[in-house]
C-alpha cells in the first residue's frame, strides 16, 4: 500500500485528501505545521508528499529540500495559491515533481495528477526527448541545458505565461514550440510573431484584427491572432522590441483576457497562453523605462534561460550530425582541425550561426570529398577568439613531466653537499610558479572555448591578470612555451 503524506495548516484541505485518497486504498497521513512533518518522516517512508508552501512554523521550500535529502525518491506535490506560483516553480527546480494551486477548481484533474505520480506514468514527461527529435530541439548532455528541459517539461502542462531569455540564435522559438507541443494545449494552434519585425500599426492589427475601414488599407475585416489562437499558444518574440502603446494593450489582455479589434468596440474574450521570448535584459529595461515593469510581472510567470552555444560547446558534435542530416550531407563529415576551430569559437550567433556555417561548408566542399576541412570554414573561425596555436602546446601531461623532472632535480641537488648556486635554484623557482600558472589558465582556456572573460572568472583572476599570464609569462622571446627538460 502506498503510503501519502499530506501537510497544511487547512484542517479542511487535509481532510479532503484524506477521504479522496483514503477511498482509493491509499494510506494517507495528515499534518498541519512543519512540527507535524518532522514527526511523520522520522517515523514512515512515503511515496507522495503534497505539502503547503505557506506553512504557521515554516515554508514549503525548507520542507521539500528536507524531504528530497531524507527520501529522495518520494515525490512531493507543492501546494500554492496563485499569488505564489513563482515560489512553487523554484519549488519544481529544487526536486518537486508538480505543483497545484488552490482552490483545486478541476477535481478530475487533479486527481489524474495524482494517480500520475503514484503509477509514474505521466505520459507528458515520458517522451520529452522523442518530441525534442521530432522539433528538432537538440538537448544534449549539457546540464545546464538538461535541467532546463526538465523544468519547461513540468510546466509546460500549467497555464501560466513563460518568459524564454537568450541570446540571439540560441533557439528560443524551438524552445516555445517544444513547451506548446508538451502542453495540454497541443493539438491547438502555435503561432509566432516577431515584435521587432513589424510596425507598431501592423503589429497591433495582427494581434488583434481590426475591423472593415479601421485605417487605410483596411479593406476587408480581420480576425487577429489573439482570436486564431484561443486556447492555443502565442510565441511574442522579441517582445522587448515592442512599443509602449503595444505593451499596454498586451498588458490588458494579460490581466483580464480581454482586447477589442483595431477599429471596433466590442470586448472580445481569449483563452491564449504568452510564450515570451527576448534576448535583451528587460529587468535593466525597465529601469531605462523603455519596458513596463507590470508586463514583465505578468510575462515573468516562468523564467527559462537557454545556455549560449559556448557554454555547451560539448554537444557541437551532435549539432554538426544534425546539421548534416538535415541538409542531406551524412555522407560528409568534418575534419579535427575543423572541429577544433568550431570548437574554440566564440558563436557570437549561436545555433543559428553554426547552421549557417556548416550550410556553406556543405555548398562549398567538393563532391568527392567526405571529409569537410577548414578550407571550407570562414575566416572568421580562425583567427576570432583563438588562441595562437603555440599557446596551446603545453598539455596537462607535459605539466605532470616538468614537475616531476623539476621535483627530482631539486631533491638531487638538496642531497648534494657540493656547492650550489641558490641564484640559480630562486630563478628555476620562479620559472615553475610561471609555468604552473600558465597551464592552469591554458587549461581554463580550453574548458571555456577560448573565452578570456570566463576564464579569468574561474581562476578568480582579472583578465587583465590573464593576459598577463598569457602573454608575457611562460614565453621565451620566439613566442613558445620553455621546454619541459
Amino acid at each position: 500500500m502506498k503510503k501519502i503524506l499530506i501537510i497544511d495548516d487547512e484542517r479542511e484541505v487535509g481532510n479532503f485528501f484524506s477521504h479522496l485518497l483514503g477511498e482509493k486504498g491509499y494510506s494517507v497521513k495528515v499534518g498541519f505545521s512543519g512540527e507535524d512533518f518532522q514527526a511523520f518522516i522520522q517515523t514512515d517512508v512515503f511515496d507522495l508528499a503534497l505539502i503547503d508552501v505557506k506553512l504557521p512554523d515554516t515554508n514549503g521550500l525548507e520542507l521539500l529540500r528536507q524531504l528530497k535529502s531524507m527520501q529522495p525518491s518520494c515525490q512531493v506535490v507543492i501546494m500554492t495559491g496563485y499569488s505564489t506560483v513563482k515560489t512553487a516553480v523554484e519549488a519544481i527546480k529544487n526536486g518537486a515533481s508538480d505543483y497545484i494551486e488552490k482552490p483545486f477548481d478541476d477535481i478530475s484533474e487533479l486527481e489524474q495528477t495524482l494517480e500520475n505520480l503514484l503509477s509514474s506514468k505521466d505520459h507528458s514527461s515520458s517522451n520529452p526527448d522523442k518530441l525534442a527529435d521530432t522539433l528538432g530541439f537538440v538537448i544534449g548532455k549539457n546540464k545546464e541545458m538538461n535541467d532546463l528541459v526538465k523544468l519547461a517539461t513540468k510546466i509546460a502542462k500549467k497555464n501560466i505565461n513563460v518568459l524564454i531569455e537568450g541570446e540571439t540564435g540560441t533557439g528560443k522559438d524551438v524552445l516555445a514550440h517544444f513547451i506548446h507541443s508538451m502542453s495540454l494545449r497541443y493539438e491547438q494552434p502555435f503561432i509566432r510573431i516577431n515584435c521587432g519585425a513589424v510596425s507598431e500599426t501592423l503589429l497591433e492589427s495582427e494581434l488583434f484584427g481590426h475591423e472593415k475601414g479601421a485605417f487605410t488599407g483596411a479593406i476587408k475585416q480581420k480576425k487577429g491572432i489573439f482570436e486564431v489562437a484561443d486556447n492555443g499558444t502565442l510565441f511574442l518574440d522579441e517582445i522587448g522590441e515592442a512599443t509602449q502603446a503595444i505593451q499596454v494593450k498586451l498588458l490588458r489582455v494579460l490581466e483580464t483576457g480581454e482586447y477589442m479589434r483595431v477599429g471596433g468596440e466590442s470586448i472580445r474574450k481569449t483563452n491564449t497562453r504568452i510564450i515570451a521570448a527576448t534576448n535583451k535584459d528587460l529587468a535593466k529595461a525597465v529601469q531605462e523605462n523603455t519596458f513596463r515593469e507590470d508586463l514583465l510581472y505578468r510575462l515573468d510567470v516562468v523564467k527559462l534561460t537557454i545556455p549560449p552555444l559556448r557554454k555547451r560547446i560539448e554537444d557541437l558534435p551532435l549539432y554538426l550530425d544534425y546539421f548534416l542530416k538535415k541538409l542531406g550531407a551524412t555522407h560528409l563529415s568534418f575534419s579535427d582541425e575543423s572541429l577544433s576551430y568550431m570548437k574554440n569559437y566564440e558563436w557570437p550567433g549561436n545555433i543559428r550561426e553554426l547552421f549557417n556555417i556548416v550550410k556553406r561548408a556543405v555548398t562549398l566542399a567538393d563532391e568527392e570529398e567526405n571529409i569537410i576541412t577548414a578550407k571550407y570554414l570562414p575566416e572568421k573561425l580562425k583567427t576570432n577568439n583563438v588562441m595562437n596555436q603555440n599557446e596551446w602546446s603545453f598539455e596537462e601531461e607535459d605539466l605532470e613531466v616538468y614537475l616531476k623532472e623539476w621535483t627530482n632535480h631539486m631533491i638531487s641537488l638538496w642531497k648534494q653537499d657540493n656547492q650550489i648556486d641558490l641564484e640559480n635554484i630562486l630563478t628555476s623557482v620562479k620559472e615553475v610558479e610561471t609555468q604552473i600558472g600558465r597551464s592552469f589558465a591554458i587549461k581554463m582556456l580550453k574548458k571555456h572555448a577560448g573565452n578570456r572573460k570566463q576564464t579569468a572568472e574561474a581562476l578568480n583572476i582579472t583578465t587583465r591578470k590573464l593576459k598577463y599570464i598569457l602573454n608575457e609569462k611562460g614565453k621565451n622571446g620566439n613566442g613558445v612555451c620553455p621546454s619541459t627538460r
